[in-house]
């Protein structure tokens, strides 16, 4: 079995947290959780990687787990940033392979797209490409399976709620999500109630959301929204449990617009939307399939 280390780090703009597998000198797999994980969702993809030769590094983002908790900084601009930072100071001058589920998936998307000289090769696991969600997310289907988005716009009231009785709410809501409810046993998930245990933990997860829609609203935001994000030039693997309740399957179509290479699907059928937790081997799998050493761009 490959072990697993806890990595502190001190970069430029908060100290980092993060677990990690493999070779230092391996090629450098970012995999980035969603909410409302941590870095332990990646605990069974990480030794598959680091088998495989990669440096796997899974970090809590920022707000989350050990990682610094600040009162601002959680629009898109600044977490891809954080991730940029991550990359430069694991491996200086090389892009990294980044991997992102849920909110890391948006992070992922974000930074491909923006500092393309960052990525090598990009994966997505269970999050829509942004301009796709903002297109699609009025539609009345999803717009309703949406509905927590708006919910945690409220002031006060979400963090209170998702704290209460030591983050007891949190488990509920991951099983809730597993289609196989048994691959993820109860206690596994007490770290993550824990977690967001204290209202203002709850509240930087939830500044993600916050910072999202307000930030769609300025005039940076509208811009971005009605003329679209640059192409991303990297490899791009999509991979999508199909028994998401959150996220339709609409979303994974209509891509290929903001992409520079042909864009590739792999459907994972009777899976739900916490995919690194509820099929990891096929997680790993699909992974290891795309950022194979040996067609990793020059």
């Amino acid at each position: 079995m490959v072990p697993i280390a806890s990595l502190s780090l001190s970069l430029p703009a908060l100290r980092m947290q993060a677990l990690e597998a493999g070779p230092a000198d391996g090629p450098l797999v970012l995999l980035l959780h969603g909410f409302p994980e941590l870095s332990e969702s990646w605990r069974e993809v990480l030794p598959v990687l680091a088998h495989a030769g990669f440096h796997a590094v899974a970090p809590d983002l920022r707000g989350y787990g050990g990682t610094d908790r600040p009162r601002h900084g959680y629009d898109l601009d600044t977490l891809a940033e954080d991730i940029r930072q991550l990359a430069h100071h694991l491996q200086p001058g090389r892009p990294a392979h980044v991997v992102g589920h849920d909110w890391g998936g948006a992070i992922a998307y974000h930074l491909a797209a923006l500092r393309p000289e960052a990525v090598d090769r990009l994966a997505v696991v269970n999050a829509p490409h942004p301009s796709v969600m903002a297109r699609q997310l009025w539609h009345p289907a999803q717009l309703t399976r949406s509905w927590y988005m708006f919910y945690f716009q409220l002031p006060v009231l979400p963090e209170r709620k998702i704290s209460a009785n030591g983050g007891a709410v949190i488990p509920w809501v991951i099983r809730r999500n597993l289609v196989n409810k048994d691959r993820v046993p109860m206690e596994r998930l007490q770290a993550y109630a824990r977690n967001l245990s204290h209202p203002e933990a709850a509240r930087a997860a939830l500044a993600y959301y916050r910072a999202s829609i307000r930030g769609a609203m300025t005039p940076r935001g509208l811009r971005r929204l009605l003329r679209g994000y640059p192409r991303i030039r990297a490899p791009f693997r999509l991979i999508w449990a199909e028994e998401d309740a959150a996220l339709r399957r609409e979303l994974t179509y209509g891509m290929e617009p903001y992409f520079e290479q042909p864009v590739d699907i792999r459907y994972l059928p009777g899976v739900g939307h916490f995919a690194p937790l509820e099929a990891p081997e096929q997680v790993a799998a699909l992974l290891l399939e795309h950022l194979s050493p040996g067609q990793a761009r020059p």
